[in-house]
């Protein structure tokens, strides 16, 4: 009998465990749709309007995923290209975010809890931007950052698998 009840005590730790994990992460965050806006397969493209980052597919599909983008007067759009791929990167606040929050240390570790980078993080070329994870995942979906793109962080681990540098960035409002 005590066999039996341990049995029970293990199953049910077991899926409180389970619980626990599938509630930090968004169910479905990332999911494939019908895209047929002209990009090539392997292109991203983020919609700022509609807080979302499309990689493209082909044959008319892509996966969506929610993002976290620029702040109304910190938005931007163009063209551009992933120029580096970061796991666990190192954040120096850029000028005008140590401006406005001067209490920010200088460097901030990769890895640590309060790193905005979260997970990975994809620098685009010709900026201080990036794609990247966030140690926020609340503020995904929204007006929120200084021009950076935030990912779930199970979402940017799935894109970085996916892209390499070189990949074309497309932005727009």
């Amino acid at each position: 009998m005590a066999h039996l009840v341990s049995r029970s005590v293990i199953i049910a730790l077991t899926a409180c465990a389970l619980a626990s994990v599938a509630a930090t992460t968004p169910a479905a965050a990332r999911e494939v749709v019908s895209f047929r806006d002209g990009y090539s397969a392997g292109t991203v493209v983020v919609k700022t309007g509609e807080r979302r980052l499309y990689y493209v597919l082909g044959n008319g599909q892509a996966l969506r995923y929610p993002v976290g983008v620029g702040r109304y007067g910190k938005q931007w759009s163009g063209t551009t290209m992933i120029s580096g791929k970061h796991w666990h990167p190192d954040w120096s606040p850029p000028s005008d975010v140590k401006r406005d929050k001067p209490f920010l240390p200088n460097l901030i570790r990769g890895g640590t809890a309060k790193n905005p980078m979260g997970v990975a993080a994809l620098t685009l070329a010709g900026g201080q931007y990036a794609i990247h994870g966030t140690n926020m995942p609340g503020s995904v979906g929204g007006f929120v950052s200084y021009g950076c793109i935030r990912m779930y962080n199970a979402d940017v681990t799935d894109l970085y698998g996916r892209v390499g540098v070189g990949t074309t960035v497309v932005v727009t409002r």
